[in-house]
């Protein structure tokens, strides 16, 4: 048996920690101590307070700290005669040599161990078992080496993160690489803990615990982030939203109406196709009832657009920008009721800057422009007399991720649109006929071409100094002569002025 606790000795200072049956094995035999005639009675069983029999003045209280799992050796001023371990679930004293105890945490939290010496003087130990920020702090030096000034260290169940960082997702990363390791402790813990109560009831090594016991568990591990990140992280976007839209319109119509007859019959031939207004270029008839009438119309229609918005967002915010307005509109729900539901329109811009290495900004943006049709839709609805005209919402959008260095442009996304409409109205017959068919038939052209384009530029920015120009400082109010006399809404410009 002594060559048992020998062998355990010997392999726990080769850095080799006993498995949990070993170590309840050792922990079962008696500890003989030199000169004592009697056995060192055994740290998890209860029996040991009332082994202890304390005599003279009491030791200084000494500080053990345990990382989970880790063992140690405590060598004791003289052979120890009796142990008592206050809450065995958190830590395990094991006699290995008549003057020394290897110690192991099995779980978080804290407790105490009180020593017996053989001359009868007792010792106080409190012992704290922590998680091991030393694995984590290894781990971060060798993934992220350009990395100095991230510290790991234990309070308890949770690790403290401490130090600057170059960017977020430098931050981030050391955040998901801290969760893995307060993951993996927790489940190798519900583990042993099955492992030890099978081997203590003398039974086969019980089962591993159940998943939803190793989250449990894990989630009870906490990680505390103090940060700090260096990297500039107000990020201003400007967006150019460029579009041209050019509207071609030609139109050729006729309206003809013949009235003949004999005797008492008479025949009228009516051939009308005209969708609107005659803007005619001839137009003629006789009393008779005889008429014919030729329109044409030609319309063109251009239209620019040029905005340029500009928001400002921290580093892994959302900033949003919006100028326009606010329809509503009918909707129809249960029971015949109408509600009324809020669609904006203008120009509108959705981003999430994120500051990388080197000056890189990923850019999750989405910019619209938006507009209100000239054109409806009519509607109408069962026990409503009438109808309604709901407007029409004209929006260009684009939505994407990229990535850029700042100052730099991107044409995120473009339109070219080309679009060619003709109608041809008439009569069957007559109105394909060469020449004379067009007396018989309306003919309509419409061509449109729109070209758009939306062009993002990141900036890292800091806060404006304390002198600085707004656009109003050098308008001035006109006098009452250059208002009447000269026509002028401005004043003279002001002499800047600074803003503190």
């Amino acid at each position: 048996m002594t060559t048992l606790r020998y062998a355990t000795l010997l392999l726990a200072m080769a850095g080799l920690e006993p498995t949990a049956a070993a170590a309840n094995a050792a922990a079962t035999l008696p500890a003989t101590v030199p000169g004592a005639g009697r056995s060192a009675p055994d740290a998890s069983q209860g029996r040991d307070a009332v082994s202890l029999r304390c005599s003279g003045q009491a030791a200084t209280p000494g500080n053990l700290t345990l990382a989970l799992g880790k063992s140690t050796l405590m060598r004791m001023p003289e052979a120890v005669l009796a142990r008592s371990v206050g809450n065995p679930a958190v830590l395990q004293a094991i006699l290995v040599a008549p003057d020394t105890l290897y110690v192991v945490g099995v779980d978080i939290g804290s407790s105490n161990m009180i020593v017996q010496g053989r001359s009868g003087m007792c010792n106080v130990i409190e012992v704290v078992v922590g998680i091991d920020p030393t694995a984590l702090q290894n781990a971060l030096a060798a993934l992220m080496p350009e990395q100095k000034d991230i510290h790991v260290s234990a309070a308890g169940d949770t690790l403290v993160i401490s130090g600057t960082v170059d960017d977020a997702p430098t931050a981030a990363r050391v955040l998901e690489l801290a969760s893995a390791f307060v993951r993996r402790p927790a489940q190798a813990l519900e583990a042993a803990k099955g492992d030890k109560g099978g081997a203590a009831g003398g039974a086969a090594p019980a089962a591993p615990a159940a998943p939803q016991a190793a989250a449990a568990a894990a989630g009870a591990t906490r990680i505390v982030n103090f940060l700090n990140v260096g990297a500039p992280q107000q990020v201003m976007l400007e967006v150019k939203i460029a579009e041209v839209s050019k509207t071609l319109l030609d139109k050729l119509e006729t309206g003809l109406s013949l009235s003949f007859g004999g005797g008492s019959w008479s025949t009228t031939l009516a051939s009308n196709f005209i969708s609107g207004t005659l803007k005619g270029l001839l137009s003629g008839g006789k009393a008779t009832g005889n008429h014919v009438g030729i329109a044409a119309d030609k319309q063109d229609g251009l239209v620019r657009i040029l905005a340029e918005p500009t928001v400002m967002a921290i580093s892994g915010q959302e900033g949003s920008f919006l100028a326009g307005g606010k329809i509503f509109v009918p909707v129809a729900q249960d029971n015949n009721k109408i509600t009324l539901e809020e669609k904006e329109f203008g120009i509108g811009l959705h981003f999430t800057p994120t500051v990388l290495a080197g000056g890189r900004i990923n850019l999750r943006v989405a910019p619209e422009v938006s507009e209100l049709s000239r054109e409806g839709i009519g509607i109408s609805a069962a026990g409503f007399s009438g109808g309604a005209i709901l407007p029409l919402i004209t929006t260009r959008r684009a939505a994407t991720t990229v990535e850029l260095f700042d100052g730099q442009s991107f044409a995120i996304g473009g339109l070219i649109s080309n679009n060619q409409t003709t109608n041809i109205r008439g009569l069957p017959v007559l109105g394909e006929l060469p020449v004379l068919g067009a007396l018989f038939r309306s003919t309509d052209f419409q061509q449109d071409r729109t070209e758009l384009l939306f062009v993002v530029t990141p900036h890292l920015v800091k806060p404006l100094p304390p002198n600085y120009k707004l656009p109003t400082d050098s308008v001035t109010t006109p006098s009452r002569a250059q208002l009447f006399l000269e026509g002028r809404m401005e004043g003279p410009q002001a002499q800047s002025t600074d803003h503190k």
